[in-house]
């Protein structure tokens, strides 16, 4: 009998997008999604909602736009994400002191509250995953979707040729969030 760390990907049915990395990542993310948002339902969190508390808690008082960068998420699907969290007071928008076009986002009191009784309801759904898994190579899935998701990355994306024209002025747009 293998071990767990051992079980190779062994697919359902024929996949005609087996060999497309997105595809893949994209199908690899809703199973993941899914888990973890079961395991936060209790808190009445989705896991996307949760990495929002978490990010602005470990940045302080960010602006909407160093929120979106530090997730690779555009202005607009931050505020639309950030919708419930504020109509639920755990997150609260605030003018900037320097600059009034800008706004801060922090986190309330019912909002660190929250985050930290799904921080224990986090910790379980990682630790079945990596069960599941394999801790090595858990940890070695993120080193190398840490990559993915690097600026290192994005910049050899970009050298290695444009697919289309204005891909350029859309990643500099988001590099200047």
């Amino acid at each position: 009998m293998r071990r767990k760390e051992e079980v190779a990907a062994t697919p359902d049915v024929a996949d005609p997008l087996g060999a497309c990395s997105n595809a893949t990542l994209r199908k690899a993310a809703r199973r993941l999604g899914k888990l973890y948002d079961d395991a936060l339902a209790p808190s009445g969190l989705r896991a996307t909602q949760y990495v929002l508390l978490i990010q602005i808690g470990a940045l302080g008082t960010p602006t909407m736009a160093e929120l979106a960068k530090s997730l690779l998420m555009d202005l607009s699907a931050t505020r639309h994400s950030l919708g419930p969290l504020i109509r639920d007071r755990m997150v609260k928008l605030r003018v900037d002191t320097n600059d009034r076009r800008v706004k801060r986002v922090s986190l309330t009191a019912a909002g660190e509250a929250r985050s930290a009784e799904a921080g224990q309801l986090w910790r379980r759904a990682q630790d079945h995953f990596e069960r599941a898994f394999g801790s090595a190579r858990a940890a070695r899935l993120r080193e190398e979707l840490s990559v993915v998701a690097s600026a290192t990355f994005e910049d050899a994306l970009l050298s290695a040729g444009e697919l289309r024209a204005e891909a350029p002025e859309r990643t500099k747009a988001i590099r200047k969030m």
